[in-house]
């Protein structure tokens, strides 16, 4: 398999879980900066993606995967001892689920804002005050357990890049204190740490 990514974007997500799977894997970055976008190797990245973003992920055959909830849950099962993901028909994996599209539709999708150049100020400002409020509902459920579903999940890889984006944008999480040591128990995993070195984001 084949993950296009760019560094720090949401295809840090299944970077990691990669890594947690214990899954063979090659990586490829896009530059995300130049139109159209092109990968390492020089390659049209909207011959391999058309909808032209990352994460994108590519099979042997030739077939490729988009959308990280998506991907993040094929990884999972390519690994099921490794309990990535509960297993497929039960609650619980329909509750993982749930995570995966409210990280998405309400945090990832929230920052899109602080991703435009040409937002101004008081969009920024809406945007945070926004996302904020889901982290208000989501900070207590980290006071009471370690990750999202307890155990850790493919789930906690994406809350993690998500709110590593603060970081780049300057935006404090010192009103979650739950959140922090959500992310300091994250930023601890030898799989992140080997994902945030592979992509240039630690030394």
């Amino acid at each position: 398999m084949k993950l296009y990514l760019a560094p720090g974007a949401c295809s840090l997500a299944p970077h990691i879980a990669l890594h947690e799977a214990g899954l063979p894997f090659d990586t490829e970055g896009v530059d995300l900066r130049e139109t159209p976008h092109r990968t390492e190797g020089g390659a049209d990245y909207t011959m391999i993606n058309p909808k032209g973003y990352v994460p994108a992920l590519e099979f042997d055959h030739g077939d490729v995967l988009t959308e990280c909830a998506a991907i993040l849950q094929f990884i999972a099962d390519q690994a099921p001892e490794m309990r990535l993901a509960p297993p497929n028909g039960t609650l619980e994996r329909y509750r993982l689920q749930e995570w995966l599209n409210f990280i998405s539709a309400e945090l990832h999708k929230g920052f899109g804002p602080m991703w435009d150049p040409s937002a101004r100020d008081d969009m920024r400002e809406a945007a945070w005050a926004r996302i904020s409020r889901r982290l208000d509902w989501i900070a207590p459920q980290l006071a009471e357990r370690d990750y999202l579903m307890g155990d850790f999940s493919v789930a906690d890889a994406y809350l993690y890049t998500i709110l590593n984006w603060t970081h780049y944008h300057k935006l404090p999480l010192d009103k979650w204190p739950a959140l922090q040591d959500f992310m300091a128990r994250m930023a601890a995993r030898p799989a992140v740490q080997q994902a945030l070195r592979e992509e240039g984001l630690l030394q």
